[in-house]
């Protein structure tokens, strides 16, 4: 009978870890490439290099940078929603009772329809600011295709 110490039973499982490069990381924050590269360079944002001398930042490290983001950013009264989408009001097209109102939140575009009395109450015009705000009950995730490359 052989006997097994701890360590030759001792297991690694390797996880992958998704890294982002610097033009990736700023699509998924909303800011341009140079704006990721002076927050990497004043060490708000953790990077490293590749062995081509490209930065790359951990997933991890980017969803921590935007989770604090988010919660500086929610400065409204009391509410239940947390998904808030702040942008710029591109497209308001009016009817006689209704009126579809479109948002650029980043890379995001986002549509509500509301009444024309409350988008005329809001101002709501092209250029104006805007926060999206979403309450569902159902949020729908996917996987964008070079994710699950970059991760396998």
């Amino acid at each position: 009978m052989e006997s097994s110490s701890p360590d030759s039973r001792l297991r690694l499982r390797v996880v992958p870890v998704t890294m982002f490069r610097i033009s990736e990381a700023a699509a998924v924050l909303g800011v341009s490439a140079d704006t990721v590269r002076r927050l990497v360079d004043g060490g708000r944002l953790a990077a490293h290099r590749d062995d081509n001398g490209h930065r790359l930042i951990a997933g991890a490290d980017l969803a921590a940078f935007a989770r604090e983001r988010t919660e500086a950013d929610e400065r409204t009264g009391a509410s239940s929603a947390r998904n808030r989408l702040r942008g710029i009001v591109t497209e308001v097209i009016r009817d006689a009772v209704m009126a579809q109102v479109e948002i650029a939140a980043g890379p995001f575009r986002v549509v509500s329809l509301m009444s024309r009395q409350a988008a005329d109450e809001l101002g709501l015009e092209p250029g104006v600011m805007a926060v999206a705000v979403v309450k569902s009950t159902n949020v729908v995730v996917e996987i964008p295709d070079h994710a699950r490359v970059a991760s396998q």
